[in-house]
């Protein structure tokens, strides 16, 4: 059952908030090329309008069903089936609204720093924002491809252009992963249509159509493998991480505010759409597989993170390990570990977002992102050092923060299914207050070695006006989870429900389910 947009606001929503962030950019870049204070405005604008819509959106969502709302449908290429088809439900739903306001914190936080060729920066960004939007309301998978492709030009122009020293290196790199990726997707794509097409008749790119297919195992794991690496290479998982730590570092703080706070979300969204929702007994057979790629990404992240000499890098690897969880809990396949999971991702978008931003601002007064360069910031930075401690203790999970929730019930999840991967995936815990604390000691505190410190002033109001939604994001949802619950119960009850026959007809347990995969010797 699909919801449409007369039903709940009355116009085409979702086409209006995918579009507009582009429809703002074609003004800037129409009109406002010598006009710099005009242009930063028309780009925090849109951003504003975009998010009020989302959040106007969001007051007329339905929750307690699973269903797709606020869809649009129209044919857009009628011999190849090819429709215009947006729609939303709650996981959908909260990864908009996320990309709106992180949209948002990145345009701020670049209010000043950006020196160069600043129009086409902040016309990338709100390209940026209509091709990840749209990637989280496509209900078409032609429709999906083609804003899978889109978000991937003005990041790779972000990293390319206004990145640091080995900016192009890093930027060709992450293009390269990615696009791998999206050639073995396509493949998939064209594969599982083409099939659907030879038996029944009739040739369609519709998402929901083509879950009800019931395709014959081979071509399952065939297709499997081919969005599978798509997304894995997107979150990423390990093996194939490698192009973040050099992407992060070299970004610029909003391209990596943007990258960690919603690009890495795609890969996971991708996964619950397509690999479990087209696929779920291939998903169910994979699981051993990625419950031990998540727990060594989970635990060589955090290692990596420990020994850092760059705040970015650090960071960067950290991503690494909280994205591991992030998988673990959705492959867990049960009610506790897929909410967590998207929950997760959420919260990862704001703490990972926020730290990025913190490193921006100290790189912006002192040009140096090396940890050994710092020592006794919180003595000329307070409030800084006030709001690093808040989004430091949320990112290794203190109660009361967004980070504990998450990773409270993906742990639970991954117990239920198998306590080894419970236990294994807790290091990565003990490891991420350790790499944390340690950062933020021996940046904050210690003697203040530099003295170039005394000279620089604390956060400005910007910053601060910048930090404060990102810091009451943190305390809200750590206090008062409760709305996001909401939002996930009914597609997250649809997930689980989707894999439980081949969970039970494999066993349910790791062992069963190794043993049953593997042949046997668990």
């Amino acid at each position: 059952m699909e919801f449409g947009f007369a039903e709940q606001i009355g116009f085409r929503a979702l086409t209006v908030l995918t579009f507009l962030p582009a429809v703002g950019a074609l003004i800037m870049l129409l009109f406002m090329r010598k006009r710099e204070s005009a242009y930063k405005a028309t780009a925090l604008v849109t951003a504003l309008v975009t998010f009020a819509l989302s959040l106007y959106m969001l007051t007329k969502f339905k929750t307690g069903t699973a269903d797709f709302q606020f869809v649009e449908n129209f044919l857009w290429i009628p011999g190849l089936g090819i429709n215009f088809h947006l729609g939303v439900d709650g996981i959908s739903m909260l990864l908009i609204l996320l990309t709106s306001f992180l949209t948002i914190i990145a345009i701020l936080g670049s209010w000043n720093y950006v020196k160069d060729r600043q129009l086409a920066f902040f016309i990338s960004l709100l390209l940026l924002e209509t091709g990840m939007i749209g990637v989280f309301a496509a209900m078409d998978l032609f429709v999906f491809y083609v804003f899978w492709e889109v978000q991937l030009i003005p990041m790779y122009f972000l990293i390319g252009i206004w990145g640091g020293e080995r900016r192009i290196y890093a930027a060709i790199k992450f293009f390269l992963y990615t696009f791998v990726g999206s050639v073995l997707m396509l493949v998939a794509i064209i594969g599982i249509v083409w099939w659907y097409s030879k038996n029944a008749g009739v040739t369609t790119f519709d998402i929901m159509t083509l879950q009800q297919a019931g395709f014959p195992y081979n071509v399952q794991a065939l297709a499997f493998v081919g969005f599978f690496i798509a997304f894995a290479i997107k979150v990423p998982m390990f093996p194939v991480h490698t192009w973040l730590p050099d992407a992060h570092v070299e970004a610029p703080t909003a391209g990596s505010v943007i990258l960690a706070g919603i690009l890495l979300k795609m890969g996971v969204y991708g996964m619950i759409r397509f690999c479990i929702g087209f696929f779920p007994e291939v998903s169910v057979k994979a699981v051993p597989w990625v419950m031990i790629l998540s727990v060594i990404g989970i635990i060589y992240g955090a290692a990596m993170s420990l020994i850092q000499p760059d705040m970015k890098k650090l960071v960067a690897y950290s991503s690494v390990s909280h994205m591991g969880f992030v998988t673990a809990g959705l492959f867990a396949f049960n009610l506790q570990g897929v909410q967590g999971s998207v929950i997760q991702m959420i919260n990862h978008g704001i703490l990972t977002g926020a730290l990025f931003q913190m490193v921006g601002f100290f790189y912006e007064r002192s040009h140096t992102r090396l940890i050994k360069d710092y020592g006794g910031v919180a003595k000329p930075m307070p409030v800084a050092a006030a709001f690093f401690s808040l989004f430091v203790l949320g990112s290794l999970g203190l109660p009361g923060l967004n980070g504990f929730i998450g990773e409270f019930l993906i742990l639970v999840g991954v117990f239920q299914y198998a306590k080894v991967f419970a236990v294994l995936a807790s290091i990565g815990i003990i490891l991420g207050a350790a790499y944390l604390l340690w950062m933020y000691q021996r940046t904050m505190f210690q003697e203040l070695k530099n003295k170039k410190w005394l000279k620089v002033g604390d956060l400005n109001a910007r910053e601060i006006v910048t930090l404060v939604p990102l810091a009451g994001l943190a305390l809200f949802i750590g206090v008062y989870p409760a709305p996001l619950f909401n939002l996930l119960a009914a597609p997250s009850q649809n997930i689980v429900a989707q894999v439980q026959p081949y969970m039970a007809e494999y066993g349910g347990s790791f062992l069963k389910l190794a043993s049953s995969i593997f042949g046997g010797g668990f």
